[in-house]
């Protein structure tokens, strides 16, 4: 029974891998998820048990210099994706309605789908978000609905660049870069310490810049479904981004009303958990499309 089963799935994947783009096939990383799925595996027993484990009777790290380098590392990473996702479509000719995934191997076409690949290998460099809470002993940001974020980042999105890496899809993730550059370039300033303070005066509005990252692309990515024809793919892709954008918009939009409407004063726990994953739930939209 159990090697019937097995056959049955290797058959299935066989047939649903016909539908993949030809072209990253031989990328790194991009031949089967099994890979990226051990990676994603070490990476939740690290940060979840083995981590704190190894850090329960040691002092934590002393990471301020190697956090400031790594928070500026991805700000300059988001500004060039951010300028890749524009060059190959979305300041060359895309029409911000529906456009497709350009499956040729045209520099434009090619360009799109290794940004992509880009945008996916980025998801692994910013696990090193949970494994320096780890190794910081700041295990109570380790929630939840960050080590889920990180993990489901680079698994879905190997689904995107494997299938449709280019198109209306990527949107999101031209978005999602350009929330980064603002976000790390707080925590790096940050990091650097009570001196550099001051040049954070606009801390207050990185949750309206959230609510605006939602609405923007839900409302893209509505367009969709009151469209005749749009050809695009694969317009599973765009479901699953159109709920994780409003399931993450009616998230802040409750954290807005009650930390700034209401003035409710969040239980620490809570504040730190918006807080910190404020960047973080920004990509978890972008997760499910190339």
């Amino acid at each position: 029974m159990a090697f019937e089963w097995t056959s049955r799935a290797v058959l299935l994947y066989d047939e649903w891998i016909k539908d993949a783009d030809p072209r990253t096939e031989d990328w790194p990383l991009m031949s089967s998820p099994l890979l990226q799925t051990l990676i994603i595996g070490m990476y939740i027993y690290f940060v979840t048990s083995l981590g704190p484990r190894l850090m329960e009777n040691r002092k934590p790290f002393d990471l301020k210099q190697i956090m400031i380098a790594y928070n500026f590392s991805i700000v300059v990473f988001s500004v060039y994706m951010c300028y890749e996702f524009l060059m190959s479509g979305w300041a060359t000719g895309y029409s911000f309605r529906c456009d497709i995934v350009d499956y040729s191997s045209s520099p434009q076409g090619l360009r799109m789908a290794w940004t992509c690949w880009l945008y996916y290998f980025s998801k692994f460099i910013e696990m090193l978000d949970t494994i320096f809470f780890v190794l910081r002993k700041k295990n109570s940001q380790v929630t939840f609905l960050h080590v889920y974020h990180h993990s489901i980042m680079p698994f879905t999105w190997w689904f995107g660049v494997k299938f449709a890496p280019g198109g209306l899809g990527t949107f999101h993730a031209l978005v999602n870069c350009i929330v980064h550059v603002i976000m790390y370039t707080y925590y790096g300033l940050s990091a650097m310490g009570p001196a550099y303070q001051k040049y954070l005066w606009w801390k207050k509005y990185m949750t309206t810049i959230q609510l605006v990252q939602f609405v923007t692309v839900t409302v893209h990515i509505g367009q969709f479904f009151f469209m005749k024809d749009c050809p695009y793919q694969f317009p599973v892709f765009l479901y699953i981004i159109c709920l994780y954008g409003l399931v993450f918009l009616v998230l802040f939009l409750n954290f807005w009303y009650y930390a700034y409407t209401k003035g409710y004063r969040l239980p620490k726990a809570i504040n730190n958990n918006v807080r910190e994953n404020n960047m973080y739930v920004s990509g978890v939209m972008a997760g499910t499309a190339g």
